[in-house]
């Protein structure tokens, strides 16, 4: 199974756990990556996913998150058909970066790509693009595998 988070579900680990949905992704983010560790799941990083990083303004939080990287089993460089494939994407209403992301998952062979950007899953959950990929929520794609 190859996963690919995007930097909002990195970023889940170090944001407000007050709020319960925020505290549940966080928990389920740590979960996924001690399955990592087991080697029960692979995760696809990117260059695309180290530059979002690498554009958080907080340092603490983007060193935090650098760290997280280097745990990925391996990462997908960046190269003309992903951006190809990224600029449909945002043609039909992504991101720029989630539409990278959702290019660079496709081009890793990732069966799920993480994120906990709502408009992503909805936008990916139409097909608009015919994503190759399903985007679901990290606390989702658990249960489903607990199931």
């Amino acid at each position: 199974m190859k996963i690919y988070l995007d930097a909002c579900c990195l970023n889940r680990l170090t944001d407000d756990q007050d709020q319960q949905r925020i505290a549940e992704e966080a928990e389920a983010v740590e979960q996924i990556l001690r399955l990592l560790r087991t080697n029960t799941i692979e995760w696809l990083s990117s260059t695309v996913l180290e530059a979002e990083t690498s554009n958080n303004p907080d340092p603490e939080r983007r060193r935090e998150v650098q760290v997280l990287l280097l745990l990925a089993t391996s990462k997908i460089p960046l190269d003309g058909q992903i951006i190809e494939r990224a600029k449909g994407l945002e043609a039909v209403g992504y991101g720029a970066f989630d539409a990278l992301h959702l290019s660079s998952a496709e081009a890793g062979e990732a069966n799920v790509l993480l994120t906990t950007d709502d408009r992503f899953i909805k936008r990916a959950g139409r097909r608009a693009g015919s994503p190759r990929v399903r985007v679901v929520n990290p606390v989702e794609w658990l249960r489903e595998q607990e199931a």
